[in-house]
């Protein structure tokens, strides 16, 4: 008996001090261990994997703005090992900190940020152009809301893998309007009544022109058009009409009815131009186009566009 004693004693000595379990054969994870941060010491394999599991659970926050968002880490693609760190905790000594191994499908959590930059996104709101006592009004332009889903995916996967619950501040870009009240560029505004055509930077008054307009029987139309088409020293061709019954094309030249500048509408066959015939200016006398003085039909066409909008009112 001594003998089996002594190799016994043996035996124990040439253990290290750290493999022996601090429960001495209980069933229970030695005190003072932690699995991921979370505390199991006292518990049973089974305890410990419950509460281990239910830490991990523990909905994320995520925040757009002044929305908060809960979510579980399933939902985001994440999963822990919860088994193998319990089985490492089992055998270890007392005060140990066992990591949890977390792995995180970035394809699940790219999908669920795509949902919320669904629900969230914003486009742009551009300048929208009116008319208002006869002036243009510019309503004003709005920046964009967007969510930046990459940096929201790689913000969401650092934090599920480092295993932490702190707020995520999802990361927002703000696309700019592409057009607003100081880009806009003219706008053109004809008050046939008055025989005067307004020139306007955006809603900023620029120049005003005197011109001529169409005469009764052929009035130039009221309403919102565009310049569809600019062309320097154009042809001056019969239109499909009575009072041109006969006549034939005419070319470049002094004699040109169109001057050097034609500046075509969205409406059919009127257009803003220029005119050798200098007393028509200020009357209504015209087949229903907008004539100028030619040089300052030439100074229109270098300061408008095509897509210039043109409005033509009563007054």
């Amino acid at each position: 008996m001594k003998r089996v004693a002594l190799i016994a004693s043996a035996v124990a000595l040439l253990v290290p001090a750290a493999a022996v379990r601090a429960d001495n054969g209980s069933g229970t994870i030695a005190s003072g261990v932690l699995i991921g941060g979370v505390s199991v010491g006292g518990m049973t394999a089974d305890d410990a994997s419950k509460t281990v599991l239910q830490a991990f659970d523990t909905p994320v926050e995520l925040r757009f703005g002044t929305t908060r968002i809960l979510v579980t880490p399933d939902l985001l693609g994440a999963t822990a090992e919860v088994q193998p760190a319990v089985d490492q905790a089992a055998a270890a000594p007392a005060d140990t900190q066992v990591p949890l191994t977390i792995t995180v499908d970035q394809s699940v959590t790219t999908t669920f940020v795509a949902k919320l930059a669904k629900r969230f996104d914003r486009a742009a709101v551009d300048s929208k152009l009116l008319l208002r006592n006869g002036r243009p009004l510019l309503t004003k332009e709005r920046a964009g809301t967007k969510l930046n889903q990459r940096k929201a995916v790689r913000d969401t996967a650092a934090a599920l893998i480092a295993n932490v619950r702190d707020p995520i501040v999802l990361a927002a870009l703000h696309p700019k309007a592409k057009v607003t009240r100081s880009n806009f560029g003219p706008v053109i505004v004809i008050h046939r009544g008055e025989n005067r055509l307004f020139l306007y930077s955006g809603a900023r008054y620029w120049r005003v022109f005197s011109v001529a307009t169409g005469q009764t029987r052929y009035p130039t139309p009221l309403g919102r058009f565009t310049i569809v088409v600019k062309w320097k020293n154009p042809w001056w061709y019969p239109p499909a009409s009575p009072w041109a019954a006969g006549q034939k094309p005419i070319p470049p030249g002094p004699g040109n009815p169109l001057g050097t500048r034609w500046m075509g509408l969205s409406a059919a066959g009127v257009g803003i131009h220029g005119t050798p015939s200098d007393g028509s200016i200020g009357y209504s006398v015209s087949h229903g186009c907008i004539r100028m003085h030619i040089p300052e039909a030439e100074w229109l066409f270098n300061h408008v566009n095509i897509g210039t909008t043109v409005f033509i009112i009563p007054t």
